[in-house]
């Protein structure tokens, strides 16, 4: 088990107290020598882990993360559960903890809008994709192909407004189910789909 896998299984006082300022007083509050301070360590310590003051704070969120936002997700009700219902069962196991935790959530996208934003993000779709790929399955590929570039487009849009104190932490989710509901309402009222000129003529091939 790799450092950081182990510190998110048994806990760590460092990322801990990084956790408790980003929470209590923001982001620019996490200064490392306060952080040794409160963790009663030393920055030879932090630095020899963590190179930069970005990457302890990403190690902090992935640390959070995997405790609050994404611990145990699952899709409940199997083949029976409506895309609708299995769509948002994902956002709210993700964005519920956010509601309570709003100082996480701008330091999140604080660090999504970093060069370090495309390791956090890969972290959180390689936990949510299983369970993802359960919900999608049997789902039109072009329609999925869609639904992650709105969602990604209305999320992000979300945070950036969010960030901005447009809107608060609660107000997220409400749209993200209004989203989720016209848009699936779509998907299955659709009429069938005919076959692609592609595929038609891969299938008169033998391809």
């Amino acid at each position: 088990m790799t450092e950081t896998s182990a510190a998110r299984h048994n806990g760590d006082r460092l990322l801990d107290v990084v956790v408790e300022i980003l929470e209590s007083e923001g982001y620019d509050a996490v200064q490392l020598r306060e952080v040794a301070r409160r963790a009663q360590s030393s920055l030879a310590t932090i630095y020899k882990r963590y190179p930069t003051r970005d990457d302890l704070i990403l190690a902090a969120l992935e640390y959070w993360s995997q405790r609050h936002r994404y611990a145990g997700i699952t899709v409940g009700g199997g083949s029976e559960a409506s895309l609708y219902d299995g769509l948002m069962q994902i956002f709210r196991t993700i964005f519920e903890p956010w509601e309570s935790h709003p100082e996480m959530l701008a330091a999140y996208f604080r660090v999504r809008s970093s060069p370090n934003g495309q390791r956090l993000f890969r972290f959180g779709l390689d936990l949510v994709a299983p369970a993802g790929l359960e919900v999608l399955a049997g789902v039109d590929d072009e329609f999925i192909a869609n639904l992650d570039a709105i969602f990604s487009s209305v999320i992000y849009g979300l945070l950036g407004r969010f960030s901005a104190g447009e809107i608060a932490a609660t107000d997220i989710l409400p749209v993200l189910e209004r989203t989720v509901y016209w848009l699936t309402l779509g998907y299955e009222s659709a009429p069938p789909r005919r076959p692609s000129a592609s595929i038609k003529r891969r299938s008169n091939s033998g391809g």
